[in-house]
């Protein structure tokens, strides 16, 4: 009997101290078709594999600023992240590591290398830290990928596999009235001429949502 009546009880109380979503409000939504680069600082449209995206980014990135949000206690921001030709992961200097960062109001909540170089029959590929945020030596390349038979953008541009797509979600605890999205990298290239060639990025089909609870 003690036992069922402590089960009750912890039951009611999971359920009493849950907070549930009271709504949820999409704040901004970009598939960049249209190129609408409104709230975004140092923007620019590609097209790549028939689709327009955010990019591509080598030492460089993109800020996005969304004001006036309704009053909340969460906000999601989901996006598609591109990982184009060849990044080296954790390899470390002269050619890595190569690291991709999301900032929200400065805070940081990716900085994870990727690794996306080609990978033959006894070729060694060095690990990548995500899913996991950089140092992390035990993710294998393209691990936690949505897709990997995507067409390299430049340096990979004949190979099948040259991007890989991921899909980011990131739901975070944010209350303020505007929010600063930013995405960076720090890429490592030093044996190219053209380093942009060699390894970028792009993102497509952001989505903020604000939550309140």
């Amino acid at each position: 009997m003690k036992i069922k009546l402590l089960a009750y009880a912890v039951v009611v109380c999971l359920i009493s101290c849950t907070k549930t979503v009271q709504n949820e409000v999409e704040v901004y939504g970009n598939d960049f078709d249209t190129a609408d680069l409104t709230h975004i600082t140092n923007g620019r449209i590609i097209k790549f594999n028939n689709t327009a995206v955010l990019g591509n980014y080598n030492n460089d990135g993109f800020a996005l600023t969304i004001n006036d949000l309704p009053k909340h206690d969460l906000v999601t921001i989901s996006y598609d992240l591109y990982i184009h030709d060849s990044w080296d992961g954790n390899k470390l200097a002269p050619d890595g590591p190569d690291i991709f960062s999301m900032l929200v109001d400065g805070n940081p909540y990716i900085n994870a290398s990727f690794s996306n170089s080609p990978c033959g029959v006894g070729v060694f590929c060095e690990p990548q830290s995500y899913p996991l945020d950089y140092p992390n030596n035990y993710s294998n390349p393209k691990a936690g990928a949505f897709r990997t038979d995507l067409p390299g953008l430049c340096n990979l541009a004949t190979n099948p596999n040259g991007t890989t797509l991921y899909k980011i979600q990131k739901t975070i605890r944010h209350s303020k009235s505007t929010l600063i999205l930013q995405c960076l990298d720090k890429l490592i290239q030093t044996n190219t001429a053209d380093p942009k060639c060699d390894e970028s990025w792009s993102v497509d089909n952001i989505r903020i949502k604000a939550i309140a609870l």
